[in-house]
């Protein structure tokens, strides 16, 4: 399946491709993922491709300055991420797709970014 992910402004346009029905979908209570509140999907580099205005894409680091978190620097809204976790993955916000509602999907499992191995310095 392939969809279009957009901003609320649409300046950022984005196509996302899911093999199959899309499953994966994620929640964090990690410092910056509790306060946007996005449920989002994980998919492959191969997967997500800027198809418009990469221009708009703002990159925000902080803490370990592993994650890449993109925002559309007019509207402000998160479009996706690359996770510290794995940063050759894509998170991506499924609201920013309009034919879907995370009301519709029952398995969103819960990450414990707030805990993060990261954080730990390895203890």
């Amino acid at each position: 399946m392939r969809y279009l992910l957009t901003c609320h402004c649409k300046k950022i346009k984005i196509e996302v491709n899911f093999e199959g029905k899309i499953s994966n979908l994620v929640k964090c209570n990690c410092s910056i993922c509790k306060r946007k509140g996005a449920v989002m999907g994980i998919v492959g580099q191969d997967s997500l491709k800027i198809i418009e205005g990469e221009e708009y894409i703002t990159n925000y680091k902080f803490h370990s300055k592993i994650a890449n978190h993109f925002f559309c620097s007019i509207c402000g809204i998160y479009t996706h991420h690359n996770p510290r976790r794995d940063p050759k993955l894509f998170g991506f916000n499924i609201g920013c797709i309009d034919e879907l509602d995370d009301k519709q999907f029952e398995n969103i499992k819960k990450l414990d970014g707030k805990n993060h191995p990261l954080d730990n310095d390895g203890k």
